[in-house]
């Protein structure tokens, strides 16, 4: 298979293409356009094959990426897709939502604008699905062994997927109504249609896993019920806790947290009607969102789609640089400026402001009251130190606050406290390194046992959940899997 190996040269970086901001504003279909076929072949071609893929050191998947790109450039789409698929079960998930730390490892990175991994990916899986590659694949020989997963999130989505391959029944219990964790109800349509989330339950479904829905393990489905039928469990139910900003006036409405607002959105945009008192709705209104990381952008986008009059994101951190600086050399993955497309899309963002008080009126926000910081490094404990800057002092006028400011751990009580499994220091789900929790046969994967953290990475502990998992009901293991918590 022949490759121009100075293709780099030749074909310069394609960024992502979007649907006019006029046009996307008005309703919740994705924002991305999906690249043709034969731009992707080309921009395969600047993949260098290095020496040394740094790619696969930025991946916690280990995506074979230099030889599907090759692949790709020769137009061997379905041996590409046997490769993509042998390392992650949601590329079309992670080819839309991925931060991409393999981009930011790429070896021609270092001198030019890094290879489209993230887009290469996606082309090839939707490749497949269009040719009817894709299809279930349910395992020919059943172990007789029994398997739990709660929470179906990507971590949970992904342990029942490796476990069911190697032979073992698999059923994947969901408190919410529907199946797809913070993929369902946490990331917005405009970011993923969830149609493209049924298409792949419906594969896991006909490979023979089976979903429960509307089950909370622990509250109404007993823990004993629970050791009693499974010869195994995954804990996968992620980090659903949040980190709250508690100051005054926040017993105040029209402040809510930002899964509360993206959930909430995603069921209306779903065509289910929520009742008007719980409502939270940003049509008219001056939208204040507090946190500058990936779900704060999400809330700035979902105000735009239902109305806001006016939308500004504030974040206590300074402003991040849009370049690498000594700092962060390559190939670490950088924390860089980042303009998303609800950013594009209206809206003003400040950083180094501190949230002091709410201020309301008639017991709903009105004001915020804030203050500039600026972050010095202290020379005896080495680390930035926060302090406001005197006379800042401002205030930000407001219909209706969202705290986009993280989660702190998983949720306790229930299922954690039946179980009791013991936790660590910052309150996550503590396991070995096999990832098995204080219980015997009792494993966790994903943000309940990481902490909040990337959908890739979430993918990368299912699999190694589930390797796991296979080891300890069969003895060995034949089930792929890169065990990188040491590591990262």
């Amino acid at each position: 298979m022949a490759q121009d190996i100075k293709g780099f040269l030749k074909v310069k970086r394609k960024y992502p293409e979007y649907r006019p901001v006029c046009e996307r504003v008005k309703d919740y279909s994705e924002v991305a356009v999906l690249r043709r076929g034969e731009q992707s072949k080309e921009q395969a071609l600047r993949c260098m094959d290095c020496g040394t893929p740094f790619c696969h050191w930025g991946c916690p998947l280990g995506n074979y990426i230099p030889e599907w790109n090759e692949l790709i450039a020769a137009g061997l789409w379905k041996k590409a897709i046997e490769l993509l698929q042998a390392t992650n079960n949601l590329p079309e998930i992670t080819g839309r939502l991925c931060p991409a730390p393999c981009e930011f490892a790429c070896v021609l990175g270092i001198n030019d604008d890094p290879v489209t991994v993230r887009e290469n990916e996606l082309a090839i899986i939707e490749h497949g699905f269009k040719a009817g590659f894709i299809k279930p694949l349910a395992p020919e020989i059943r172990s007789g062994k029994k398997v739990a997963v709660i929470g179906s999130g990507p971590a949970g989505l992904c342990c029942a997927a490796q476990v069911n391959k190697a032979g073992h029944k698999v059923t994947v219990f969901e408190k919410d109504d529907k199946i797809g964790g913070i993929l369902r109800y946490g990331i917005p349509d405009f970011k993923l249609d969830k149609w493209l989330l049924e298409r792949r339950i419906k594969l896991l479904k006909k490979e023979g896993i089976t979903f429960k829905t509307g089950v909370n393990v622990g509250i109404d489905y007993p823990v004993l019920k629970l050791l009693k039928e499974f010869d195994a469990i995954a804990l996968s139910g992620g980090s659903r806790v949040p980190r709250d900003l508690k100051i005054e006036g926040r017993e105040l409405s029209g402040i809510n947290f930002a899964m509360d607002y993206l959930t909430q959105s995603n069921r209306r945009a779903a065509g289910e009607l929520i009742p008007k008192d719980g409502l939270i709705d940003a049509k008219g209104k001056r939208v204040l969102v507090i946190g500058g990381g990936d779900s704060g952008a999400d809330c700035v986008g979902t105000a735009h789609r239902q109305g806001a009059s006016c939308v500004i994101q504030i974040e206590v951190m300074p402003k991040p640089s849009e370049c690498r600086t000594e700092d962060i050399p390559w190939p670490r993955y950088p924390l860089l400026l980042k303009t998303s497309t609800s950013h594009e899309e209206g809206g003003e963002r400040q950083w180094a402001v501190l949230t002091k008080k709410f201020i309301g009126e008639k017991g709903r926000v009105r004001k915020v009251s804030s203050v500039r910081v600026e972050f010095s490094e202290d020379a005896g404990r080495g680390c930035p130190m926060m302090k406001e800057i005197p006379g800042s002092g401002f205030e930000i006028e407001t219909d209706l606050v969202i705290l986009a400011i993280g989660f702190v751990y998983p949720e306790p009580q229930g299922l954690l406290k039946q179980l009791k499994v013991k936790l660590d220091s910052r309150g996550n789900v503590k396991t070995n390194d096999n990832y098995m929790t204080s219980q015997k046969g009792v494993f966790s994967a994903g943000d309940m046992r990481r902490g909040q953290s990337l959908i890739v990475w979430a993918i990368s502990e299912g699999r190694a959940a589930a390797m796991a998992i296979d080891e300890y009901l069969m003895g060995k293991s034949r089930l792929p899997a890169l065990r990188l918590s040491k590591i990262f």
